[in-house]
């Protein structure tokens, strides 16, 4: 369109709004490019509820609100309530998620913005069953937490002072009477413990809604409501960038060819030239163009990009993660119409399976690598999703590369993360596992429920996919291992008639199999799709150790010894796990000193495994195990040392063991990495961050490179795991001691260390490695030597821990600056007369960061281990504690 009939439009359409004299000084360019309004400040709240409100008076009138937030942290903010996580205050808690809640906006609206051709309301999250009123006309209801709504505005918006009102049901209090009228309802994960909902119905399988703050088997219940993401309002005249996307049609090491794809909105027909900056992670940039035409509507726009020779993203571990910056413009005249920008990294994702010696292999291959992955199952990190900041994403996600991990499983039971969790990921090299938000039921067959789904998934992908760290976007949880295995689920199915059930799954097959696959095909084809965790992708039953992925819980879910993993051998373990509690100051900021025993009423309200079977379920599992292995703890404090003590070794035990067994096994993710709240769970970093024994442990057997012994009936394997890409020599060294520090027998060899392989070196049978030695009183370690250094050691015992004749290791302790003179840096020196077994440091309430943790020393060594905290030499002194195996059990 020519210049000058552009700007007469303009002119037409400022007087037919009286806005004349109001914009004088703003230009139709101005007026032509995207602006956006922030409506995060000065909102209010207030329980809309007559009934609650008799029993709540003091939260129907309207309080100060933040947005993005939730109606719980609103409350606490407001002290209307106590801390949610606080003692058992759960329980008096859930009349909040039972109700109905108004929030009110009144903001301000200029006449440039009216001057725009549109105006857009846009929210990016709404939890859940929102109405949504502006200026006292309803605009619109929502019923999905994970889509974004954008919703045309500018016919109801008026010069000068405008009211926005956000009503929002309660999701159960929404559904519950529908689902109870319907002839039956479908199995839910999990049946609330607050008696809030029947037994066996469960209405969150019926909402498009965060599962997991229906409360889990390691969660509380908080059902939340409330506007959870930003809120703005845009305006813009003639173009609006709908998504900027790279595509990655080839990547190797001589060339990348790329597609920038722009998807614009258009109101008017016209030419335009699109130009595309391409700026490398070094070396010079450049500059792409093209002349396009642009038409009313949705218009897709390409620009061919090839990088010779390109900086490649790789895995942490592989290689460096080098980002590239693009940024399409887009002008018309010289005058520029719209500017977006994306960040990406180049990398080829390929899931192989291929049929092998042991069946069909489950291996992640990045830039033609076959990758180990080294990892856990990441959950939401707050109850309360508005409290997450990237500062504690950056924390959690750095403490699992410092543990050596290389993949997350970001599990489906909880809400698809900011773009920031993921630029962090992209930075640290961790691979993610990204499912759907399915947390493991099966889900209603109504096409509507369908349809909502996909069009969550196309906003969901659309918005990700330029992150190398996505390698895999899986269907959901559990979904299938619910309907082939689960007891109340077998249950139900016997309860309907044969075509119900046929009609039932069908529609989970068309979700799973071909809804989600299509979008995923469709909008992000360089990545894999996997239909459901555990499963083959719905080629067969779920839970094959021969094909797929596979999540085992005869451990711990079951009873299993932990011996159990030793002869448990997937292709890929994508769950599995034991319990443990954080540390005693994790416990202390939710029990006090009269509640800290296995069976008070606040410890039981943080212990959500096994609650439908009984109260002391989950405890008395954790017990079970250390029991088992260690003895009976003599107190409290130790049932929480040991727990972590029984947690960390069973779980070495496992990733060991499949470590060793590459590449018939290619992948480890342990549950879980990460809390939700304070509390008993399998994480392996407590809700404060603070690293559980489990996160030491797994910073030393996830270790590039590491030596493993692994001892079943009678006979130890010693072998070297390399995830490193080239060979490399080195030395294996074997002792065999008393607990006194005396060396019985020793052995090394050579060994050439195979790259992204496992190297066997010896197998010996007890009689061997023992030649007499009593073995209550004796330990054998294989350490692994490189350079001159040793890099990896592991211990073998041939008797539980509990049987171990240990002594006092009367511990001598030195702590010191560091000798780099680093500010806030120290080391700690410990030796002892005697083997000391899982040795525990810590500094009571101290915040001390220590780089190493729960370890075995052996008598006579001395083990420094860096320190950093701001606290004083004689704080840190004072504090000090270091806690064994022995003194921790009754005898």
């Amino acid at each position: 369109m020519h210049k000058s009939l552009l700007i007469a439009r303009w002119v037409q359409a400022v007087r037919a709004l009286g806005l004349a004299a109001t914009l004088a000084g703003v230009t139709p360019w101005a007026l032509a490019q995207m602006h956006t309004q922030p409506l995060d400040a000065g909102w209010q709240f207030r329980l809309a509820d007559p009934e609650a409100a008799s029993a709540h008076p003091e939260a129907a009138s309207w309080h100060g609100a933040t947005v993005p937030g939730t109606v719980q942290t609103d409350l606490l903010e407001a002290r209307l309530i106590a801390d949610p996580f606080a003692a058992d205050h759960e329980a008096r808690l859930q009349w909040i998620g039972l109700s109905d809640w108004e929030y009110r906006l009144e903001f301000q609206v200029d006449a440039a913005t009216l001057a725009r051709e549109q105006v857009d309301l846009v929210f990016d999250g709404l939890d859940t069953f929102a109405g949504i009123s502006l200026n006292g006309q309803p605009l619109a209801t929502t019923d999905n937490m994970f889509r974004r709504w954008r919703l045309p505005a500018k016919a109801l918006l008026k010069p000068g002072r405008n009211t926005l009102l956000v009503r929002l049901q309660s999701p159960i209090k929404r559904t519950l009477p529908w689902l109870l009228k319907q002839p039956y309802a479908l199995p839910g994960a999990y049946d609330s413990q607050f008696g809030d909902e029947p037994k066996g119905v469960a209405t969150a399988t019926y909402v498009r809604k965060a599962q997991y703050q229906y409360g889990w088997d390691w969660g509380p219940r908080f059902v939340t409501l409330g506007i959870w993401q930003p809120v703005r309002l845009e305006s813009w005249s003639h173009v609006r960038v709908e998504d900027f996307h790279v595509r990655q049609q080839r990547v190797d090491e001589g060339v990348a060819q790329l597609a920038a794809e722009l998807e614009v909105d258009v109101t008017r027909a016209g030419p335009a030239r699109l130009q595309v900056e391409v700026v490398p992670p070094s070396g010079a940039a450049f500059t792409l163009t093209q002349d396009v035409m642009l038409d009313p509507g949705r218009n897709a726009l390409s620009v061919p990009v090839r990088i010779e020779r390109p900086q490649r993203w790789f895995p942490a571990g592989y290689g460096a993660q080098p980002m590239y910056a693009l940024q399409a413009t887009l002008t018309q005249g010289g005058v520029e119409l719209a500017r977006v920008a994306r960040r990406t990294g180049l990398r080829t994702v390929e899931l192989r399976r291929e049929k092998d010696a042991w069946g069909r292999s489950f291996a992640f291959v990045i830039n033609g690598i076959p990758v180990f992955a080294k990892g856990a199952n990441l959950i939401p990190l707050d109850s309360f999703p508005n409290r997450v900041t990237r500062a504690r994403q950056r924390a959690l996600l750095q403490s699992a590369r410092r543990a050596n991990m290389n993949m997350l499983r970001l599990w489906g039971g909880g809400y698809y993360e900011s773009d920031a969790f993921y630029e962090e990921a992209d930075a640290l090299g961790l691979l993610i596992w990204q499912d759907f938000m399915f947390g493991g039921a099966i889900l209603p067959a109504d096409t509507g429920f369908q349809e909502n789904v996909r069009q969550e998934a196309v906003e969901q992908v659309r918005r990700l996919r330029d992150h190398p760290s996505i390698v895999l976007w899986c269907g959901g949880n559990e979904v299938q291992a619910d309907w082939e295995t689960w007891d109340a689920t077998l249950a139900f199915k016997n309860r309907i008639s044969p075509d119900e059930r046929e009609r039932l799954w069908s529609a989970n097959l068309k979700l799973f199999g071909d809804v989600l696959r299509g979008v995923v095909q469709r909008h992000a084809p360089e990545v894999p799709y996997w239909a459901t965790s555990p499963g083959v992708d719905l080629e067969g039953p779920s839970g094959q150790m021969d094909d797929g992925d596979v999540h085992f819980w005869r451990v711990s879910g079951g009873s299993a010894p932990v011996e159990t993993f030793l002869t448990t051998t997937p292709r890929f373990m994508s769950e599995y796990g034991l319990q443990s509690y954080p540390e005693m100051r994790t416990v202390a900021s939710y029990a006090g000193p009269e509640d800290q025993r296995v069976d008070s009423p606040v410890i039981r309200a943080h212990q959500k495994f096994g609650v439908a079977a009984g109260p002391d379920v989950g405890n008395d599992r954790v017990l079970f195990y250390i029991r088992k292995n260690y003895g009976e703890p003599k107190d409290f404090a130790s049932f929480v040392y040991l727990s972590q003590v029984m947690q960390a070794e069973g779980i070495e035990l496992a990733a060991t063991h499949l470590r060793s067994q590459r590449p018939r096994s290619m992948g480890s993710l342990y549950w879980q990495l990460n809390d939700v709240w304070p509390g008993a769970s399998w994480s392996s970093v407590d809700f404060f961050g603070r690293w559980k024994a489990l996160q030491f442990h797994a910073r030393r057997f996830y270790a590039d490179t590491t030596v493993t012994a692994l001892r079943l009936a009678g006979k130890t394997d010693f072998s070297v795991v390399s995830d490193k890409v080239e060979p490399f020599d080195a030395e294996v060294r074997l002792r065999v001691s008393d607990l006194d520090g005396r060396v019985l027998r020793s052995e090394r060899t050579a060994v050439v260390v195979k790259p992204l392989a496992v190297t066997p070196v010896w197998q010996r049978a007890d009689a061997a490695l023992l030649q007499g030695a009593d073995p209550t009183r004796t330990v054998a370690e294989v350490e692994l030597i490189a350079g001159g250094k040793v890099v990896a050691r592991q211990p073998v015992y041939f008797v539980p821990a509990k049987d171990l004749k240990l002594v006092d290791p009367q511990f001598q302790t030195r702590i010191s600056p560091d000798p780099s003179g680093a500010p806030d840096s120290w080391r700690l020196s410990i030796t002892s007369t005697s083997f000391a077994r899982a040795v525990w440091v810590d500094f009571g309430l101290l915040d001390v960061e220590l780089e190493d943790n729960s370890l075995d020393i052996r008598a006579g060594d001395e083990v420094v281990i860096p320190l950093r905290s701001k606290a004083s030499l004689p704080a840190l002194q004072a504090q000090l504690n270091l806690r064994s195996l022995v003194n921790s059990t009754l005898h």
